[in-house]
This record gives structure tokens, sequence and C-alpha cells, in this order.
């Protein structure tokens, strides 16, 4: 697929199946919730190994990019610091909270690589989490902590105050996890991401994953080795 193809009126959001691409879902539901216009193209994931297909639109060979104007940027943080340049409602407003929102979301980007991998995102099937270890017990921690430290001082309902901004956009693939995998939170986190879940970017969201006929047999089996399948909607 050309970049030329995807028109420059108006900025393309390219992005993977959405019952298994947790990048692809920050950008996307960060531009929802703020009306951000952008055309979505989705390139889904073809067995393992995409990288040679998508090097036609991504340099990264992954998703998601954005391209606009004939500028391509990958990587969901680049993304959504492009989308920060646009609209400044990306980020809370307040020095202190804008602080902490890049702060989790920087480290959201970069760790909780156990819970990735033990509890990958799928969003057509419910779970029940048995394997846990060391690594993900000290995550899912370390998550309860960062989500009562955000609610405790910006006094919610979102991470860092009143307004949905990128911060919860990083926590809304964690949230599908948290409820799809029934990860032992407290009450207070199991409620902020129950609250991800409600919002209707995210009921859309999961709607069209479960309706999607790709299978990632792959992400499906590593969440079978560490979880027992309760529902799902189309099975291996």
């Amino acid at each position: 697929m050309a970049l030329e193809l995807l028109g420059d009126a108006m900025a393309t959001l390219i992005i993977g199946n959405k019952n298994y691409s947790s990048w692809s879902l920050r950008p996307w539901v960060l531009m929802e919730m703020l009306g951000m216009p952008f055309v979505e193209h989705l390139e889904p994931f073809e067995g393992s190994d995409n990288y040679d297909r998508f090097r036609e639109f991504s340099p990264s060979g992954k998703v998601p990019c954005l391209v606009e104007d004939g500028i391509t940027i990958w990587d969901s943080l680049a993304v959504v610091e492009r989308l920060a340049e646009i609209d400044p409602r990306v980020w809370p407003e307040s020095i202190a909270a804008r602080a902490f929102a890049r702060s989790v979301s920087c480290e959201i980007h970069s760790g909780f690589t156990a819970v990735r991998a033990a509890c990958p995102m799928i969003c057509r099937t419910q779970f029940r989490f048995q394997k846990a270890s060391p690594a993900v017990d000290r995550e899912l921690a370390r998550l309860d902590e960062l989500i009562a430290q955000g609610l405790e001082t910006f006094r919610g309902p979102f991470m860092a105050g009143g307004q949905f901004t990128a911060v919860d956009a990083f926590l809304c693939p964690i949230a599908v996890r948290v409820s799809g995998f029934q990860l032992p939170l407290s009450s207070s986190s199991l409620d902020y991401c129950a609250r991800l879940l409600a919002l209707e970017p995210m009921q859309r969201w999961i709607s069209e994953a479960r309706a999607e006929p790709w299978v990632d047999e792959q992400e499906e089996l590593t969440a079978r080795k560490n979880a027992v399948v309760l529902t799902s909607d189309q099975d291996l």
C-alpha cells in the first residue's frame, strides 16, 4: 500500500487488528475522545511476521502510524506527541498533572512487559488468569499504586483530573487486560478500569474487535498458557 493512496485531505491513522493491537488503541481512543478528525485505515496482521509488508507504510514495520500531509509519524508515543501539538487537551493543563501524566504514559510505554507478555490484549475473549509470576505481581502492584496516586492527587474520575487525556488512553489497553483476565487489583483500580471500558469509543472498539474475522494463533496460545478461557466469540 503506497502512502499516496491514503490521501492528504485528512490525517490517516493506520492501525492493526482491533482485537489484538493494544498499541493502535492508544492514539485511536485519544483521537476519538477528543473529537479529532481522522481517517482510520486497518492493516490486519497476517501470521507472525508482518515486518516487510508493514514497512510499505511504516518505517518501523509496526503499527500504529499517523500519515499527515505526506509525513509519517510512527510509534504510539510519537503520534500522541504530534496530536498534542495540534490539540492542547491531549495533556492536562496544570504543570503537576501534565508531569504526572507524561511520566505514567512513558512508564507504561516502556514497562509492564511481564503483564503484556502473560496477558496479551484479546478483546473478544474472557479469561481467568492462573499463572502469575513475581514479575507480574510486581507490575500489578505498581499499576495499583499509579492509579491510586492519580485518582487521589487529581481527584478523578480520570488519572490526571476531570478530563480524559493521553495517560488514560495509554491505560485503556491495560483496562482491557484487567477485565479480560480478571486481574487482581484494588476496588478503586477496578472501578477506574471499568470507567474506561464504558466509554463510547471503547465500547465501539471492543464491539468491532469481536466482529473481526482474523485470528492471531500465537497471541491466543500465549494467553491460554496462563489462563482458563471462560467465554470467546471465536475459538481456535
